[in-house]
């Protein structure tokens, strides 16, 4: 869009919410650091932070976007309304704007999923505590994000969602733990039903896109910035597709209930 975002229905239906962080409170490892950022990708003053959400199908990817953004939790997720989303927070006493991307059910999107992998600056990685499968899966979306990223440093945060349905686990907590120690990641177990550890979850995210940046500046300089440019304008030009493909999906399903 560079830059632009007409034609994105999520924004307009997320109008800036606002989330004040409270420093005082710890995230799930215990740790309260206050990171600074390189305020390089910026809208209306904000540093943007360009996020991704992965996992399979049915682990709940949409309804903790939804939670997020929105404070609201729905049964029912309609694949055909735009998954992309703003939200605005202010973690660490430092002001953000998440763009959150989520691609669930959309299938028109697997032949882009290099671009948004490269594109995106930081990951969640959902599994449900429900599903072993969904648990197994984790790994090859990881190794799938170095793979097109070329590199092991990767902004990511694991988390374990269906936190409620503890009658159905599958997947127990220390398996999960030890999975985010073999990424190098933070870890959350979440219930987007209940809104547990939804915020602390993309706040710890944000976090380590700032620390993982503020290292690139130190160790690359200039050469950082100049990366992060490119991969801003691909971002906002994906951004464009995905706006394109849910408008002709919208039209194209209301001419058959026309019918």
């Amino acid at each position: 869009m560079a830059g632009d975002f007409s034609g994105c229905t999520a924004r307009k239906k997320n109008r800036a919410q606002s989330i004040e962080y409270n420093p005082a409170k710890l995230d799930s490892n215990g740790e309260n650091s206050k990171q600074q950022t390189n305020p390089l990708t910026t809208r209306s003053g904000l540093r943007v932070y360009k996020i991704v959400i992965l996992g399979d199908g049915g682990v709940g990817k949409s309804a903790v976007t939804l939670q997020f953004v929105s404070h609201s939790f729905l049964d029912y997720h309609d694949p055909t309304i735009e998954d992309s989303y703003q939200q605005q927070a202010v973690i660490d006493g430092e002001a953000a704007l998440l763009d959150i991307l989520d691609t669930a059910g959309q299938v028109e999107f697997t032949a882009m999923r290099d671009q948004y992998m490269r594109c995106g600056e930081g990951f969640i990685i959902c599994y449900s505590v429900t599903d072993r499968h969904s648990f197994q899966e984790a790994s090859e979306y990881r190794k799938l994000i170095a793979r097109v990223r070329l590199t092991e440093d990767i902004p990511l945060v694991l988390i374990a969602n269906k936190l409620d349905l503890q009658s159905q686990r599958k997947v127990s907590t220390e398996e999960g733990r030890n999975l985010a120690k073999q990424f190098g990641c933070p870890f959350y177990e979440t219930s987007a039903a209940l809104r547990h550890y939804i915020d602390e979850a993309f706040f710890s995210l944000v976090r380590e896109i700032r620390r993982k940046e503020d290292s690139r500046v130190l160790d690359n300089g200039s050469s950082s910035e100049k990366l992060h440019s490119r991969r801003r304008s691909r971002w906002w030009r994906l951004r464009s597709i995905f706006a394109l493909v849910f408008r002709r999906r919208r039209n194209l399903n209301g001419n058959i209930n026309g019918v």
